[in-house]
């Protein structure tokens, strides 16, 4: 986990080099501002692009468990690192990735027990007949 995220922190820092190098080269110099604006702007439309087409299909087959793990998961990714930015800025703690990547790991380790909860829940439902089986989008809570 921690070399996945050493990495992808590597390659943010690479795209950033090449955005501020792309940005010196040219005439009409963006502000920092403005890069983040424009990059940042960019990158998110294109994760909707990415993005949304791939939930429509998930939730079409029934399968919205997977958005809900990915909304929360960044939710988490987010909250974990503005917790350990907060306290390495104010002092009330320290600022460590391994308290990140722990958080992380937690919250993977409570949803695979969580999936296997669902899981066996799922079956006791089948067993008895209680899922409906006609519905493809059979929406349930757990």
């Amino acid at each position: 986990m921690e070399t996945i995220l050493y990495n992808f922190i590597m390659l943010v820092s690479r795209i950033h080099t090449y955005f501020l190098t792309w940005n010196d080269s040219i005439e009409n110099s963006f502000t920092d501002k403005e890069l983040h604006f424009i990059i940042v702007g960019a990158f998110g439309i294109g994760l909707i692009l990415v993005l949304h087409p791939i939930f429509l299909w998930l939730s079409r087959t029934g399968h919205t468990m997977v958005i809900s793990f990915f909304y929360v998961f960044t939710v988490i990714l987010v909250l974990t690192f503005a917790i350990e930015i907060g306290q390495g800025y104010t002092g009330t703690g320290v600022m460590d990735f391994d308290d990140a990547k722990n958080g992380i790991q937690g919250f993977i380790a409570f949803f695979i027990v969580f999936l296997v909860i669902r899981g066996i829940i799922h079956l006791i439902m089948r067993a008895v007949g209680a899922r409906d089986k006609g519905n493809p989008r059979h929406e349930e809570f757990f």
